[in-house]
């Protein structure tokens, strides 16, 4: 069964409209939808662009200007240099990927600790008590898992462009000139050799008194 993508149109006066709630929304409305994990799509209402991207990043602006930002200035401007760079594409997944790796891990660690609470939702102390000692070794050795699986991530990636680059000057064709060709030389070919005393020698003219 395919999953229902929740529409949102956007009308020039900036306001956000739900098709499903038949209602106006807010940011913080579509906020909460992705913390809810909803699979919503933003749309111009009349020229039916797609405008996800701009609301979502209107959303981290917001975030961003609160007291608890996530990204530093050094981190911005590292990011910011990578606009128009030859590696930007790659950047883009590189960090998309190591991202959903680090989701994945966080996962994991919520779905292990579902096991400390009984049938009512009450933690239960000795289970927690002996969860909160192994936890450093468990942290520890999931870090060093999402580290791992980062580096991998980034040699493969690298690989990668460095096969893009091999093929890219298999391609390129052959314009340098061949061993032995002087530029500007009369007569010269490209992949000729330099004229020799043998090569070049003439025959002496045959004697004016000589009878055939």
């Amino acid at each position: 069964m395919a999953t229902t993508i929740r529409l949102i149109k956007k009308y020039p006066n900036r306001r956000l409209y739900d098709t499903q709630t038949s209602a106006y929304i807010t940011l913080a409305d579509v906020k909460q939808l992705v913390l809810d994990t909803e699979n919503f799509k933003v749309i111009d209402a009349k020229s039916t662009e797609d405008l996800t991207r701009s609301i979502l990043l209107q959303i981290i602006l917001d975030e961003e200007a609160g007291g608890a930002p996530l990204f530093s200035s050094q981190m911005l401007a590292h990011m910011i240099r990578f606009y128009g760079h030859a590696m930007q594409s790659m950047m883009g997944a590189y960090m998309e990927k190591t991202l959903q790796t680090f989701v994945e891990v966080q996962n994991r660690m919520q779905e292990q600790s579902k096991s400390l609470y009984d049938v009512r939702g009450v933690p239960n102390a000795e289970l927690w008590t002996q969860f909160m000692q192994g936890q450093a070794p468990m942290m520890q050795n999931m870090m060093s898992n999402y580290i791992e699986q980062s580096k991998n991530l980034f040699f493969q990636m690298q690989e990668q462009m460095q096969q893009q680059a091999r093929n890219v000057f298999q391609n390129f064709p052959a314009t340098f000139p061949a061993p032995g060709f002087t530029p500007g030389a009369p007569g010269s070919a490209p992949g000729s050799a330099p004229a020799t005393a043998a090569a070049t020698a003439t025959v002496a003219p045959a004697d004016k008194g000589s009878k055939s």
